[in-house]
């Protein structure tokens, strides 16, 4: 049985998906996971390789949704894209990190380069 949280959490990455396909980006995979994290979506935006972080929170007490993508949080996403990266490419493509922060009236805010990883 999922939480509320869980349940709030995938209605969220569902939303985000939903608003990234009609911006006409295409999906690649959901919720890839390895030992240094998760990324909730990766998807394609022409030919970058859009790595997306979907936050979503219910007030803007903390900086709200975006704010809640923290140093820790970053890095934790940045090693998940680059194992997913080694795994799977032999030849790196374009890549860019993005946000997708939503709040309790379902209002996107789509962050694209949100997140900057050195090269």
């Amino acid at each position: 049985m999922l939480s509320l949280k869980q349940k709030q959490g995938d209605s969220s990455e569902q939303d985000a998906l939903e608003f990234l396909q009609q911006a006409g980006l295409k999906l690649i995979s959901k919720n890839f996971s390895c030992k240094f994290g998760e990324i909730d979506l990766i998807m394609q935006e022409d030919k970058t390789l859009v790595f997306i972080e979907v936050r979503y929170r219910n007030t803007h007490k903390f900086g709200g949704a975006a704010a809640s993508v923290n140093l820790q949080k970053q890095r934790k996403i940045i090693r998940t894209a680059e194992h997913y990266l080694q795994k799977n490419y032999q030849q790196l493509p374009a890549c860019r990190l993005d946000v997708v922060a939503i709040d309790k009236n379902k209002k996107i805010d789509w962050i694209k380069n949100a997140i900057e990883a050195a090269a």
